[in-house]
């Protein structure tokens, strides 16, 4: 299995996950995939046996600050944006080509319900969550007459650091996001992208969509207590 990300702890720490998991062998490496010159050199520095990737996941993303748009620092904007939306292209136009090539793969890219409804103080995060959602569409669409693969894995609430990078690291704050609610776990979503994956090569899951119990959609929540 091959995993990047931009801190080297977390990479060491799943590589001995992974195979202790069952995995063949793991391999890692560096990577902001908001910097497109980065992208294009760690896809294309990758040693040959692991040059040929046949599953995507473009998980990368991230949420910052809670404000309305009028107010909020325009470097959340450019950060939300570069890693959602341009991290997401960037590695895709690196990867899918050989897909094409070698006529097998398959592209799962992480959504979220935002991207279905806009809730308050988190406009541009559910702008490129919809952006998300449509160049998945997109992507599918250019891909017809291939077997390329793609699909939308749409969380809604995940217990995961998405709230304490929100919050900029106060966890008190982002600790009262998941307060008198059974949150999804990221396991989860794993699941489903394992499952998505596992389909026969004839079929393409296009979207799925999955919240908690306690949630309806981006902003309607069950709180008990």
């Amino acid at each position: 299995m091959l995993v990047c990300a931009r801190r080297e702890e977390r990479l060491l720490e799943l590589d001995a996950e992974l195979k202790a998991a069952g995995a063949a062998d793991a391999h890692h490496f560096l990577l902001d995939v908001s910097k497109r010159s980065e992208v294009e050199a760690a896809i294309a520095g990758l040693p040959a046996e692991w040059a040929e990737i046949d599953v995507l996941v473009n998980n990368a993303g991230l949420s910052r600050g809670l404000a309305k748009v009028y107010e909020d620092d325009p470097d959340n904007w450019e950060e939300m944006i570069d890693t959602n939306i341009k991290g997401l292209l960037y590695v895709t136009r690196q990867v899918v080509p050989g897909m094409v090539a070698r006529g097998r793969g398959h592209v799962i890219n992480m959504g979220s319900t935002a991207g279905y409804i806009t809730y308050a103080n988190g406009a541009v995060y559910c702008a490129t969550k919809a952006a998300e959602k449509a160049i998945s569409e997109g992507l599918k669409i250019d891909l017809m007459g291939t077997p390329v693969r793609v699909t939308s894995v749409d969380p809604g609430m995940v217990e995961t650091e998405f709230s304490a990078v929100r919050f900029r690291g106060d966890e008190a704050k982002a600790a009262k996001i998941y307060e008198n609610i059974t949150p999804l776990q990221p396991e989860d979503i794993a699941d489903a992208i394992v499952w998505a994956a596992g389909r026969p090569a004839h079929v393409n899951i296009h979207t799925i969509l999955l919240t908690t119990i306690d949630q309806a959609n981006s902003f309607t929540f069950s709180r008990r207590g």
